[in-house]
């Protein structure tokens, strides 16, 4: 990403609820400039100490998107910072879609590409790099019944707000943006919803099973293979897992 002196001067901001915060905390610190980063106040405790650990100033605000957005004014006000958009930012989304790129170029037998879908950067980037490489592969997106906007987005065609945040999935609690949304709809097979309780389940098979900890937004297409809400059979799969971001003090089993 290219800053101007200005830029740097002034720092960036955004907000977002751990992992695009974490990835701009970093990346202001490798370049020596400010980061300014709104994170709701119900942020996995592991997610805004990391974010503090990388240098940046942390706001906490509501847990809400409108609490999010208008706290993030107000510091961009304050400071004249540069807003970096987590989701609704084609810089994003491209740096996002390398994912299905690098897992592609290392599996290109792939027929199905699972991800989660909170503000739809991930999968709207992984749609895009997934079918430019092989147009025949499903790209499935997955998230929260607590939290399903972007289910009922895609099943109505039309932008549905988030009406719930209660989800454990907590990187999967913004809305969907219209950016993603627009991408998603030319290039996403199916959106799926899953509970609480198989997103936990999954957590802790993967765990137990494998040995890896992955937060609870990661878990979510996990989850759906579990519940049956995508068939995967005679299929090769490929899950992204976002992030292992958990309080090991305060495991949800």
């Amino acid at each position: 990403m290219t800053l101007n002196n200005e830029t740097a001067s002034r720092g960036v901001a955004t907000h977002s609820s751990g992992n695009h915060a974490q990835a701009i905390a970093l990346s202001a610190k490798l370049r020596g400039i400010k980061a300014h980063i709104v994170m709701p106040e119900n942020s996995a405790s592991v997610k805004i100490e990391a974010v503090r650990n990388y240098g940046a100033e942390v706001i906490l605000c509501a847990a809400s998107l409108e609490a999010r957005e208008s706290t993030l004014m107000e510091v961009v006000k304050k400071t004249g910072a540069t807003f970096i958009h987590p989701y609704n930012d084609t810089r994003v989304i491209s740096g996002q879609g390398t994912t299905a790129y690098e897992l592609l170029s290392e599996h290109p037998d792939l027929t199905m590409l699972l991800t989660p879908v909170g503000g739809g950067g991930l999968l709207s980037g992984c749609s895009i790099a997934a079918k430019a490489m092989n147009p025949e592969i499903e790209v499935i997106g997955s998230e929260p019944d607590l939290a399903d906007d972007a289910v009922r987005s895609f099943k109505t065609g039309t932008m549905q707000p988030v009406l719930s945040t209660a989800t454990i999935a907590d990187g999967l609690r913004t809305s969907l943006g219209e950016l993603p949304f627009k991408i998603i709809q030319q290039n996403v097979d199916d959106i799926v919803s899953v509970s609480e309780e198989s997103i936990i389940e999954a957590m802790r098979f993967i765990w137990e099973r494998m040995k890896i900890i992955i937060e609870p937004s990661s878990a979510v297409p996990v989850a759906a293979i579990f519940e049956g809400k995508v068939d995967v059979a005679n299929k090769k799969v490929g899950i992204v897992i976002t992030g292992g971001n958990v309080d090991l003090g305060n495991l949800p089993w």
